[in-house]
């Protein structure tokens, strides 16, 4: 029996997880179920599933949920201690973490000492110190499988190689992107609304990766992730815009050979693949069909229309604290964005203020301590340089 734990439950990862758990059927279990604050979809899905363990991180939330909780279902604290809770359960096999943002990222570090294999959703983290969560993963021989669609790609075309091997065999790695809502869009991007940013054109997401999607700061979080997980330098990964996304990614070999993973853009494939790994069953997606495609594109970014790519391509070659910075500002100005307060332009705005602010760029230096101390600098630096913008 395969015990599954999904971290941000309602969330758009966590439902399709829910999905492909029992897709799996015998042998698998959702044994825990955490979720930001949406109490009616958790209820749904603990009368589904019937886990073991629930939580809510909305404290208030929480306390509704505790006062009537699902017949048989012990309720975890709230907040970070519930997912930190949950992620280092003993019964657990894999943690699946899907919640958003810099949050994750003790839970994350819990699972990891708690020698999980760990199904990784929430990039910041990665972005924060991924160099040195690997190095914690390797310590408590704990393993990440990436889940988002891209680093999966990149993580299958490298099955077979030694990690440590990696930089010796790869060249380069293709990092697709789909381009988002507005790559073809001519004109001034600055009276774009958030329902406008929020309408992606091939993936159904949460709100804060979707409005990262429309400025390529996604492809520059991933491109961060990416050179953490597979220990190679951010000088070795090249963005390529794809609007078909339906290669998700690809490997370039030192002898000039390419391996790509193609499939259809549905995220059950890569959820169920890293609940699975080292092993594959069928999934929920509709198979490639390459006789209904007519073409694929590829084209290179604009980094001066897309500032937000450009700058997370700045903070990953600085290193130290800068990627940790970069993600918590990010955050910060995104926030902002979607509850009406900043323009769609101001998002790289805050960022590149923010960044300007910051000080030293030793990775030699870097710890995870540092890593959340610059990530809470850099959030109170990003609200105050949001509010200058607003007044």
């Amino acid at each position: 029996m395969k015990n599954i734990v999904i971290l941000g439950s309602t969330g758009s990862i966590g439902v399709n997880a829910v999905k492909a758990v029992k897709n799996l059927g015998k042998g698998w279990r959702v044994l825990g179920l955490a979720a930001n604050s949406n109490l009616k979809a958790l209820a749904a899905q603990a009368s589904e599933v019937k886990p073991a363990y629930v939580s809510v991180f909305d404290y208030a939330a929480w306390k509704q949920l505790k006062a009537s909780p699902p017949r048989g279902v012990k309720v975890l604290p709230p907040g970070v201690e519930g997912l930190v809770a949950m992620a280092s359960l003993k019964e657990a096999d894999i943690v699946l973490n899907a919640v958003t943002g810099a949050v994750g990222f003790a839970p994350l570090l819990a699972a990891i000492r708690a020698s999980k294999q760990i199904a990784l959703a929430n990039k910041e983290p990665m972005v924060m110190a991924g160099e040195l969560l690997m190095k914690e993963a390797r310590r408590w021989s704990a393993r990440i499988i990436p889940v988002d669609s891209e680093p999966s790609a990149i993580f299958q075309c490298l099955a077979g190689i030694e990690p440590g091997l990696y930089g010796a065999s790869v060249s380069k790695i293709f990092l697709t992107a789909s381009g988002g809502p507005f790559y073809r869009t001519k004109g001034s991007l600055a009276l774009v609304k958030p329902a406008q940013a929020l309408r992606h054109p091939r993936w159904s997401m949460g709100p804060k990766i979707t409005v990262d999607s429309s400025t390529l700061m996604n492809k520059g979080l991933e491109a961060i992730e990416i050179s953490g997980l597979f220990s190679l330098p951010i000088s070795k990964i090249e963005v390529l815009i794809h609007p078909q996304s339906v290669m998700h990614s690809g490997v370039e070999f030192k002898d000039g050979s390419v391996l790509a993973q193609m499939s259809n853009p549905d995220m059950k494939l890569p959820i169920q693949y890293a609940l699975t790994w080292p092993g594959r069953a069928k999934s929920l997606a509709e198979p490639l069909d390459f006789f209904k495609l007519s073409r694929l594109d590829f084209a290179r970014p604009d980094f001066r229309r897309f500032p937000c790519l450009e700058l997370a391509f700045y903070a990953a070659g600085k290193g130290g604290i800068y990627p940790s910075a970069l993600n918590a500002a990010n955050e910060v100005a995104v926030e902002n964005f979607i509850s009406g307060k900043l323009r769609f332009t101001d998002i790289a705005a805050v960022v590149e203020k923010t960044l300007s602010a910051c000080r030293g760029d030793s990775k030699e230096r870097l710890t995870l301590s540092a890593a959340v101390e610059a990530d809470g600098w850099a959030r109170e630096k990003a609200a105050a340089v949001a509010l200058g913008i607003r007044r």
